[in-house]
């Protein structure tokens, strides 16, 4: 049951990230759930790096979407830089 409220939550929290991150991303369910997901674990480890979150404490609904539009955006330099 964790797993798929994991995926519920990483989908949302994708495609909130994809809402306020602007331009044509053509990415279907499985990678807005993966970058969701990505940036959700990519905010606790930052958040704990930084002492606002304890080890084994999750990050929170807004930073989960920050960590997602970093990812967003890392993915684009990265895009841009192939072509």
């Amino acid at each position: 049951m964790a797993l798929l409220w994991m995926i519920v939550i990483g989908f949302v929290i994708g495609l909130i990230a994809r809402f306020v991150m602007p331009g044509n991303d053509a990415h279907g369910f499985v990678i807005t759930t993966v970058v969701g997901i990505a940036g959700s674990v990519a905010a606790s480890y930052a958040g704990q790096a930084l002492g606002m979150y304890a080890p084994g404490q999750p990050a929170g609904f807004i930073a989960s979407v920050l960590g997602a539009v970093a990812l967003l955006a890392l993915a684009r330099l990265v895009r841009k830089k192939q072509a």
